[in-house]
């Protein structure tokens, strides 16, 4: 079943590289697989939807995967990874959980100004400077 899974991510993975890589006019130089899995790809899109020829371009990769990768007989059927909902090209906005408030007795150390920082730096370097000459 390892195989099977790193074999269905693989195809996912590699489809929509060279989607992607053939939408900016680049598919000729990918490899001649490459090049096959794309055009029956857009052979099956003048068949059916685009969702449907992408799943069974994908299924046709991972089936070349997975006996690539030494799986015996027929592969099996991965079930995808349940993700979350997306909407468009957009991923739903999760706010970050609050911070803890600081325990009542205890403060924390409150941090120098950038300023005093590097004026204190200054007067060191001229102290070194006058005690060097």
């Amino acid at each position: 079943m390892m195989i099977a899974r790193r074999a269905d991510t693989r195809a996912r993975a590699d489809f929509a590289t060279w989607k992607m890589i053939a939408k900016l006019n680049g598919a000729s130089g990918l490899p001649p697989a490459a090049q096959e899995f794309l055009a029956s790809y857009k052979a099956r899109l003048g068949d059916m939807p685009e969702d449907e020829a992408t799943e069974a371009t994908i299924r046709e990769m991972y089936k070349a995967y997975y006996a690539e990768m030494g799986g015996g007989g027929a592969p099996p059927e991965v079930k995808p990874v349940a993700a979350e909902p997306v909407t468009g090209n957009v991923t739903a906005f999760r706010k970050l959980p609050p911070k803890k408030a600081a325990q009542s007795g205890t403060t924390a150390p409150r941090k120098l100004p950038v300023a005093l920082i590097f004026a204190a730096l200054c007067v060191v370097y001229v102290g070194v400077r006058l005690y060097w000459q």
